[in-house]
């Protein structure tokens, strides 16, 4: 299995995004430990790019807390801090419950026709358990959230604070039975705003992203399990 995640990782492609994605994805999943070395010109082979894209990536992957970085020397992975990890998460969940809560009281009749739409199409990529589809649907549903508050502030706020989370928050989807509760979630995320009450939209996003919370801190507690599926 490990094998088949290295050759996977070298398919990835040459954006940064997607080498942040696929290094950032090994580490939470525990299958690069604290320690590993991240060296730019072995990155830089394996992605088939220049070593630009590697330092940028390497960059993002280090304000994310993943890695750091010694003058003169090759980034190391570093072990994730917990306190760090729930302070990003408690601002999540206050600028994710503001957005739902605007959004509730701003979106347009078709951006709700929008949003519910999607949401209903979700159900049937939890039937066929299709995590990696349902985790790019997911970022889609929260990114409507954002753009629904219209508010562009808030919005880039919360944008940069998701990146810094995105692989905790992807890494969830591993957990049994968590697909079918993030639609149930989100039900109640879009039931709130259909109706217009701003205060269980708020509410029911503050809710979402604190139990997203909770598995991803189930993740980082058991991260040779995830490696391991």
């Amino acid at each position: 299995m490990k094998q088949t995640r290295r050759r996977e990782i070298t398919r990835t492609g040459t954006t940064v995004e997607q080498m942040v994605r696929a290094i950032s994805g090994l580490i939470v999943t525990g299958s690069l430990k604290p320690g590993d070395k991240l060296d730019e010109v072995s990155l830089a082979g394996r992605f088939e790019v220049s070593r630009t894209p590697v330092r940028e990536a390497l960059r993002q992957l280090g304000a994310m807390g993943l890695v750091k970085r010694e003058p003169n020397r090759s980034a190391v992975v570093t072990t994730v801090d917990e306190s760090h990890l729930n302070s990003m998460f408690e601002a999540m969940a206050e600028l994710e419950s503001i957005c739902a809560r605007l959004a509730a009281s701003r979106m347009t009749a078709e951006e709700r026709r929008s949003i519910e739409f999607e949401h209903r199409a979700s159900h049937r990529l939890i039937q066929d358990s299709a995590e990696e589809d349902y985790a790019a649907y997911n970022t889609r549903f929260h990114t409507a959230l954002y753009l629904g508050a219209h508010n562009e502030h808030i919005c880039d706020l919360v944008t940069q604070t998701r990146a810094r989370l995105a692989p905790f928050r992807r890494a969830q989807f591993h957990l049994p039975g968590r697909l079918v509760r993030s639609f149930e979630e989100h039900e109640t995320i879009v039931t709130a705003i259909l109706r217009a009450d701003a205060a269980a939209a708020g509410s029911a996003a503050y809710a979402h992203v604190a139990i997203v919370r909770t598995a991803a801190a189930s993740v980082v507690a058991n991260p040779q399990v995830f490696a391991d599926l």
